[in-house]
């Protein structure tokens, strides 16, 4: 500690010890002796020794004076000057050095009067000084408080009072300073009073503080007050929870400040960490805990306890230890194949763990997903997470990323999808061609694996692959890498048409066609050059042209060109045709005409001519065949010559030999023969024939001359039987030669095969069936048919036939002969007439059923007429006209009616309108 050393002084004086003094961080005790002799004795010597590492400064040996100048005998002086490199003190009575002093680096003596005191530092100096005893003033200060504690923070005023008569009361600070009143600072005087107030003490507003008091002729007194401040315990910005990294040093901050230096303990689970757990627990000097490779066991709640024993001050935080364990990632698929353009859907699952929780994102090409129509995220128990690719496409192919991150870090794992396309043709266009060049037609298609493509020509389904060529040379194909080109050289007509391509693969096919166009010089179609008219006659002359692009057409007559106006032409056009009408007029017009026809691919000509026309010439080689009683056929030759026109008919001529009345028959279009009808029996006729054209009538040719044969009696008629029903048999009656005259009836006889009688039925000869009936079952029937005219009766037709055994009337048998349906349809028969019988019943003994309700509706609506006005008369019929319709929904005709009459008794009766007789 400090202690003073001091010179002999009277027996009545006391050693007193003067009250502790701080200066910044420098705190000692001044020991002095108060003399009690009279204020005129000697000046007594007071010493003063700093001790340790304390350093002296200005203002501490200024307050040191004070100190003594108030205690000791009321005045002190020091009188010494610095001399570099030592201090020195000397009392005031011979100015000669009592004591040499070295003082170590800088350090000087303050003066107390007269010049302003410097910084300075001593270890182990010892001053001496010169107590003077004054006369003692009437101006006294007195402050309400000598020693103060206060904790940093609070507040406290100090009141000084003056006695006497002040003129100016002021305060200073520990470092000498006069105080200014300020906000943390604040001064209030009022007369001999002055109230300092310290507001949110800090620990530099230690020391001592001095009120001074200064009256008219300048004498001045003073009184202090000493301020010590202390720091109270106090956790600054301690942090709860903490959080670490599972596996690091963890260093647990608890910063807790006062003065003096706490004491800190921890405890985690109501236990103290001691030198016990140092292993792994360890309280560092900044009074941290310190936890070595920290796990998820080590989380918890710990407390850091602070105590001041001094002033038995003790405080605590809790502290909340978390421990982040980094993602743990894995995934049970990493890789997956889908098919593009199928709707197909993948889903990707990564299962994740750690503290706290992960989250996890998922991410393609560097960029997170979000969620969407496309991407669905889901979130499962066990930390299962994943991701939905809906509508896979060629382009969702490639690598995804599963990301875990939580505070302790992250994780990522790559998933593939692999992404199968169907083969699809990406590129195939028409092309043109031009007749004789060389043409390629490329196709490029794509899918995942690559396709092979193929070719197939539509018009006669010949395929080509890669590297086929055709037998003729013309077709080539080559293919690489999805893209395959044929290659056709010498380009035909033929070629024109459909080309197909094909791109295959495992995964599908896929396929598109093309067509390719032919550009080729005009073509004419027709070789009919020759055209026939005559005066005043109308003809077209028809130039029909093939061409690609199509022609333009000119007409051309000796060098001229043909235009519209030109007299007695007219031309007409269509695409690829156009007709030239040239109606001859004089002999001029008749001649050669030119008809061409241009294109950007080059252009061609035809000629035609245009000749006079002749009526026919006579048809030759006439001749008669199937000559009967009333028929005659005639066939001949065409004529030679048509004229130059083509033939419309042939007219054919006869008449009775002797007589002069030709009767005239017109031919079916331009057929070579012609039937001659409604001719007498047993006559000689004349037949000739002409040819007709658009000019007129031919020769006609040599005149033929033939006979109808005499009346007769008629051929055997043809017959065939069909087996009838029950016991009857249908003889079907097929109608020959009649001999000239109507057949009149068909005698028809039969009998068994073992009798001898016969039965006989006449049959009408307008009939072509005859019915025999009733038959024996099981028998063999003989029949005998002969036809009759008025001439007399044919020869007879034989024919047999038998009649099978006599069928079992059975269930069975009733319906082995009717399919499925009939016995279906008969069944509903039966059952829809059962239901009739039914409604019936009912309508009759219950007035119900659907009859009844059809009658109801009926004369409700039989009401509702005669409400609106149309009501009958009782006993009357009303009737409604209803216009008849055909099967099309169309009116047959507007008359015709239906007239349904409804009587009083609600019954319907239906008849014709009295406007159809």
């Amino acid at each position: 500690m400090h202690r003073a050393a001091t010179d002999t002084c009277a027996a009545d004086c006391v050693r007193q010890k003067g009250s502790a003094v701080e200066s910044g961080r420098l705190l000692f005790r001044l020991e002095y002796d108060r003399c009690a002799c009279p204020v005129a004795t000697t000046p007594r010597t007071l010493r003063m020794h700093a001790e340790g590492n304390s350093s002296l400064t200005a203002a501490a040996l200024r307050r040191t004076g004070r100190l003594i100048e108030t205690h000791a005998c009321s005045c002190v002086h020091i009188i010494s000057r610095r001399q570099p490199g030592q201090c020195q003190t000397s009392l005031p009575d011979d100015n000669k050095p009592t004591k040499r002093v070295q003082c170590p680096g800088d350090a000087q003596i303050p003066i107390l009067h007269g010049e302003e005191p410097d910084r300075g530092a001593s270890k182990g100096l010892t001053l001496e000084l010169a107590a003077e005893a004054l006369p003692t003033a009437s101006l006294q200060v007195s402050i309400s408080l000598h020693k103060v504690e206060l904790s940093v923070g609070e507040s406290k005023f100090f009141i000084c009072t003056a006695i006497g008569e002040p003129v100016r009361l002021e305060w200073f600070n520990p470092l000498g300073e006069r105080i200014v009143s300020s906000k943390r600072m604040n001064l209030q005087k009022e007369a001999s009073r002055s109230r300092l107030i310290i507001y949110n003490a800090i620990i530099e507003d230690a020391g001592i503080y001095r009120c001074q008091a200064t009256d008219g002729s300048g004498h001045t007194e003073e009184a202090s007050v000493v301020l010590e401040i202390y720091q109270k315990l106090t956790f600054r910005d301690v942090k709860s929870p903490q959080e670490f990294r599972h596996g690091e040093t963890a260093e647990v901050v608890c910063d807790v400040i006062s003065s003096p230096v706490p004491v800190v303990v921890w405890y985690y689970q109501d236990k103290e960490i001691t030198e016990e757990h140092r292993s792994r627990f360890q309280v560092l000097p900044n009074n941290n805990l310190q936890i070595r490779q920290v796990t998820k066991a080590d989380e918890g709640v710990y407390r850091c306890e602070a105590s001041v024993e001094a002033r038995g001050e003790i405080d605590f935080v809790d502290i909340a230890v978390v421990v982040n364990v980094p993602p743990s990632l894995s995934v049970f698929q990493q890789s997956f194949n889908a098919t593009a353009d199928y709707q197909e859907s993948v889903t990707f699952t990564c299962i994740t763990s750690g503290s706290p929780d992960p989250l996890v994102t998922w991410h393609r090409k560097g960029q997170q997903l979000e969620p969407s129509d496309k991407y669905i995220f889901s979130q499962l128990e066990g930390g299962r997470s994943m991701l939905t690719i809906r509508n896979i496409r060629q382009a969702d192919g490639g690598t995804f990323s599963c990301k875990a991150s939580n505070k302790a870090g992250f994780q990522e794992r790559e998933l593939l999808l692999k992404v199968f396309v169907q083969p699809h043709i990406t590129q195939l266009k028409n092309v043109t061609a031009v007749e004789g060049s060389a043409v390629m037609i490329s196709c490029v298609a794509e899918g995942e694996p690559l396709p092979d493509i193929s070719w197939r020509r539509a018009s006669d389904g010949q395929t080509f692959v890669d590297g086929d060529k055709s037998r003729d040379g013309r077709f080539e194909v080559r293919g690489r890498h999805g893209k395959s080109v044929l290659t056709i050289s010498g380009v035909r007509l033929s070629d024109l048409g459909r080309f197909d391509c094909e791109a295959q693969s495992r995964i599908g096919g896929h396929q598109k066609s093309m067509f390719l166009d032919i550009e080729y010089i005009p073509k004419f179609l027709t070789n009919h050059t020759i055209y026939y008219s005559w005066e005043g006659n109308p003809v077209n002359i028809s130039c029909d042209v093939m061409s690609n692009p199509p022609a333009t057409m000119l007409w051309r007559r000796e060098r001229f060109t043909i235009s519209e106006g030109t007299p007695h032409m007219q031309i007409y056009g269509t695409d690829g045709k156009s007709v030239l009408e040239v109606t001859p007029m004089s002999d001029r017009d008749f001649g050669r005409y030119n008809c061409t026809a241009r294109n950007n691919i080059g252009v061609r000509y035809q000629e035609f001519i245009l000749a006079q026309a002749d009526v026919p010439s006579n048809p030759y080689s006439v001749r008669l065949s199937a000559v009967s009683q009333r028929l005659a056929t005639v066939t001949f030759m065409k004529p030679d010559s048509h004229g130059g026109v083509p033939i419309s008919f042939y007219l054919v001529q006869y008449k009775e030999l002797g007589s002069m009345d030709w009767r005239d028959v017109k031919s079916h279009s331009v057929q070579t023969t012609v039937v001659l009808t409604g001719l007498e029996p047993n006559t000689t006729y004349e037949v000739r024939v002409a040819a007709v054209n658009g000019k007129g009538q031919g020769e006609f040719s040599h005149t033929e001359t033939f006979q109808t044969l005499p009346i007769r009696e008629p051929s055997p008629p043809a017959v065939h039987g069909q087996r009838g029903v029950g016991k009857a048999y249908r003889l079907g009656l097929v109608k020959q030669d009649d001999g000239g005259m109507p057949i009149v009836e068909y005698i028809v006889k039969y009998k068994t095969d073992k009798e001898e009688q016969w039965m006989t039925k006449l049959v009408p000869g307008a009939n072509d069936f005859a019915m025999l009936q009733p038959l024996q079952w099981n028998t063999r029937y003989e029949v005998e048919i002969t036809a009759r005219n008025v001439k007399g009766l044919s020869e007879p037709t034989f024919y047999q036939f038998f009649m099978p055994q006599k069928p079992d009337i059975t269930a069975e048998s009733l319906f082995s002969g009717l399919g499925l349906g009939a016995v279906v349809g008969l069944g509903l028969g039966a059952l829809l007439l059962l239901l009739v019988l039914v409604d019936i019943s009912c309508f009759f003994l219950r007035h119900c059923g659907l009859l009844m309700c059809i009658t109801r509706t009926l004369c409700s609506k039989k009401t509702a007429t005669s409400g609106k006005g149309k009501e009958m008369e009782e006993g009357k019929a009303a009737y409604l006209k209803l216009p008849l319709k055909e099967e099309n929904g169309k009116e047959s005709l507007k008359p015709d009616t239906i007239e349904i009459k409804v009587h009083s008794d609600n019954s319907i009766h239906i008849k014709p309108d009295d406007s159809k007789a």
